[in-house]
């Protein structure tokens, strides 16, 4: 899984105008499970964790999600867990809905967020390496590829940096994980 990062003063490159585009926090634990093919359990557990779930609309047509968590992260099918440093956050599970992708609502959902989101200093998020699509909007939102894991059977044994920076550092210890390989 690769990671990337944008930071509080980084600039955000310009998008193609989406006219009818909104993205807003939604509490609304039956909406939200409709639209994430959730049970509303387990949206009121991420909300009961101080998880919050971004909506995207084209007009008044809900087209995409992403959730963002500021105090513990995990990725599941990798058995990992981590604390989120104050001042950071995880964005993690988003999805557009198929009829809509392909039009640049993902990089407009992320570049929202960060706009909404203004007390937040660190935004971190990661994609599978064979989900391009995902690598692609997050580039075009503005994040910056800094490590990926390195995972040995089904476990993470540690974080491989892509550059000898203070944000590439900065992820090993937001993820808890020791540096394997970098340059």
């Amino acid at each position: 899984m690769t990671f990337a990062t944008w930071w509080r003063g980084d600039s955000l490159p310009c998008l193609s105008p989406l006219p009818i585009f909104s993205a807003h926090l939604s509490t609304d634990t039956q909406l939200v499970a409709r639209l994430s093919n959730h049970s509303p359990q387990a949206i009121a557990t991420r909300f009961q964790m101080g998880n919050r779930c971004y909506l995207a609309f084209m007009g008044e047509v809900p087209v995409a999600y992403g959730w963002m968590a500021t105090q513990q992260g995990s990725i599941s099918a990798l058995q990992l867990s981590f604390a989120i440093p104050s001042g950071n956050s995880y964005l993690y599970n988003f999805q557009t809905f198929p009829e809509w992708r392909g039009r640049g609502i993902y990089p407009h959902l992320l570049q929202d967020i960060i706009h909404q989101e203004r007390f937040v200093q660190r935004f971190w998020i990661g994609y599978l390496p064979d989900n391009e699509a995902s690598g692609r909007g997050i580039r075009k939102a503005g994040f910056h590829m800094v490590s990926d894991l390195v995972v040995s059977g089904d476990r993470v044994a540690g974080i491989t940096l892509f550059e000898s920076s203070e944000r590439a550092q900065a992820s090993a210890d937001v993820f808890h994980l020791p540096v394997i390989a970098g340059t």
